[in-house]
């Protein structure tokens, strides 16, 4: 009786070791008050160099320091020659630590072109700057702070077919402002647009007014 009674002992000893690995123990219940737990580290280091070529207008360079002040990611870079090649600027890209690049080219001294690139490896793409307006010259009742992110808007016409699904997914990578960059304010309050119409890509810049969707345009911020 006594050596089954001690078999019995083992055997329930075993089971209840079992039983303990068997258990999954869930993580402890958060308070709704406490601070959710986030991840500040800053991981996507994306950056955009935006500079132009010699010769370029006055207002061509106001639009070019609003592309600057729209993006906490970007870096600047003295003119370059006209002269010199456009393989050039995957040099500079390399050495100002830079994935993205946005080239201002005036020709003429009328006409405008801005080379959005992926360097070194591509795609890069050349608009036809048309009907241009500065910040400064927009008077609207729109605002935003200083280098806050923005939310990226794009119509259905980006899906379409496959030039335009390229050009947003570039457009996603150059305007988006990767998070907790140290320049970057932790909120989003206002939204980039881009919508193609007549064969042209409009951009436009827009705050957040509400949760419920409404927008104002933005002049100067």
């Amino acid at each position: 009786m006594g050596k089954k009674r001690k078999i019995q002992k083992e055997e329930n000893l075993k089971n209840v070791k079992k039983a303990k690995k068997n258990v999954v123990e869930l993580p402890p219940v958060r308070s709704s008050e406490e601070a959710p737990i986030t991840n500040n580290k800053w991981s996507n280091k994306e950056r955009v160099l935006v500079f132009s070529s010699r010769g370029i207008g006055f207002r061509d360079r106001h639009l070019m320091k609003d592309f600057k002040v729209l993006m906490p990611h970007s870096k600047s870079e003295t003119k370059m020659d006209k002269k010199d090649s456009l393989t050039v600027i995957n040099e500079i890209c390399q050495m100002k630590n830079c994935t993205k690049c946005i080239y201002f080219e005036s020709k003429r001294k009328t006409d405008l072109y801005l080379w959005m690139s992926n360097c070194p490896s591509g795609p890069s793409v050349r608009f036809d700057v048309q009907n241009i307006h500065t910040l400064l010259e927009l008077k609207l009742t729109g605002n935003c702070l200083k280098h806050s992110r923005p939310l990226l808007c794009f119509n259905e016409a980006f899906d379409e077919a496959p030039h335009w699904s390229l050009l947003k997914e570039l457009l996603i990578q150059i305007f988006s402002t990767p998070r907790n960059h140290p320049k970057s304010q932790p909120f989003v309050d206002h939204v980039f647009s881009f919508t193609v119409a007549d064969n042209r890509i409009w951009f436009r810049n827009y705050q957040a007014m509400e949760e419920d969707g409404k927008l104002a345009e933005i002049g100067k911020c």
